[in-house]
């Protein structure tokens, strides 16, 4: 029960918080700079299973050890370079094959990456103390 509680706050609080930064702030950018690039409307299987998955990876690699060690502080940690990990694996590649992708957007996910894992990592661990 513990796993599911912790399943269910990091994956709604990752979810709600990157549609909202994603629909309020990155979409208009990405539109303005790369609309070229952008399909009119995203695959929502692709997306549902990154969700579903990531959460996962999270779960495992972040709140578990934090459950362990009885810190919110290490969910946070471990979830910052999990979200490194993971954006800068998507927007290096971008940098290194896209015309147009730039050093800006690069520092910009990443950063995204650290704080929206961490946050939901901390979530999740919150959640499961419940």
């Amino acid at each position: 029960m513990t796993l599911l509680k912790a399943y269910l706050g990091t994956s709604v609080s990752f979810f709600m918080i990157d549609i909202a930064w994603i629909s309020l702030f990155v979409r208009p950018f990405y539109d303005e700079r790369l609309g070229h690039l952008l399909r009119e409307s995203p695959s929502l299987l692709a997306v549902g299973g990154f969700y579903v998955a990531f959460a996962g990876g999270i779960v495992f690699l972040a709140v578990r050890p934090a459950l362990a060690s009885g810190s919110w502080m290490t969910a946070a940690i471990n979830g910052g370079v999990l979200g490194a990990l993971a954006y800068g694996t998507f927007t290096v590649t971008n940098y290194v094959v896209l015309e147009d992708w730039t050093g800006g957007l690069v520092v910009s996910d990443i950063a995204w990456g650290v704080f929206l894992t961490a946050l939901a990592a901390s979530c999740g661990y919150l959640a499961a103390r419940l």
